[in-house]
């Protein structure tokens, strides 16, 4: 076997750390599972706020009133948006289905840190019709 030069062990160690320095953030950014309580979805009667359809994730933004008369402003991450748009769920659609102050019934798998954010399961319209599944699911 060929003895490795100075040069050459260098180079290759190089390469190991620009792959371990580009695959960092990459299994950072998807904590999905660890983040958000799977376990304990809440559903909410909201106003429709904002709605971006932007990577890495589209999101939803929403305002909740309490019992109390208190608004919560809420979001929700949903996949990204080539995966939407394969399911049928366009920037064009989005704009004329999610229309801010609209009222909706929104569905969330909640962050585990207890903010006001949280994974969209599912999103009904004012008369109950599903219009949007959430994250990893197929659209109706």
């Amino acid at each position: 076997m060929k003895k490795m030069t100075k040069r050459s062990f260098s180079a290759l160690l190089s390469i190991v750390a620009a792959v371990v320095m580009v695959s960092i953030p990459a299994y950072a950014h998807h904590g999905t599972n660890i983040s958000y309580d799977h376990a304990h979805p809440i559903t909410f009667k909201a106003t429709m706020t904002e709605f971006r359809f932007s990577n890495p994730h589209a999101q939803i933004f929403f305002d909740v009133v309490d019992e109390k008369g208190n608004v919560a402003h809420w979001n929700g991450e949903l996949t990204n948006p080539s995966n939407l748009a394969r399911n049928g769920w366009t920037r064009k659609r989005s704009e004329s289905e999610l229309k801010p102050g609209m009222p909706l019934t929104i569905t969330v798998f909640p962050s585990k840190a207890g903010t006001t954010t949280g994974v969209v399961s599912k999103i009904l319209n004012e008369k109950g019709e599903q219009i949007l599944l959430g994250r990893d699911a197929r659209i109706e």
